[in-house]
């Protein structure tokens, strides 16, 4: 919350979403969030893709979303026992199309025009820092994202 207070003034007044745990977001309701935005941010726990229902984004169409900043793959062992119960009910094809990578590649099929994502298992603190220098270089000093990713590999 500190981090997007201190960027509120460069971002759209439109900006609407789920912050913090006000609640679990539906379906429909990140469809509609994927479906209208012209940036999309999710910093949350495990997979991106494990709070989404994998057949219904397939058939989305998200062309008016610019960018999608994914700092997922943070576990708690809250968070583990989720993702693990909810694992039991799908084929090893389905999870592999959870990884980082296809995760990508599914979000460039459906229309996002740039995906920034996180790679591997992380801490939430590791996830912030990558927040602040993501929004830093994109809004305060105008990078592009190319440019912010270079960045961050650093």
């Amino acid at each position: 919350k500190e981090i997007l207070e201190k960027y509120q003034d460069l971002f759209t007044v439109e900006w609407e979403g789920v912050i913090g745990n006000m609640h679990v977001p539906s379906q429909a309701e990140w469809e509609q969030l994927l479906t209208s935005c012209s940036a999309f941010l999710f910093y949350g726990m495990e997979r991106f893709m494990s709070h989404i229902l994998l057949n219904r984004l397939v058939a989305m169409n998200i062309p008016k979303c610019h960018l999608m900043i994914l700092l997922d793959l943070v576990q708690s062992q809250q968070s583990y026992q989720r993702i693990a119960n909810s694992d039991i009910h799908k084929s090893c094809l389905h999870i592999a199309l959870e990884r980082p990578t296809e995760t990508a590649m599914l979000l460039s099929l459906t229309g996002v025009g740039c995906v920034v994502a996180t790679q591997w298992y992380t801490s939430l603190q590791e996830n912030a820092e990558r927040l602040e220098i993501l929004l830093h270089n994109l809004l305060s000093i105008g990078r592009t994202a190319g440019q912010t990713v270079h960045i961050l590999r650093k």
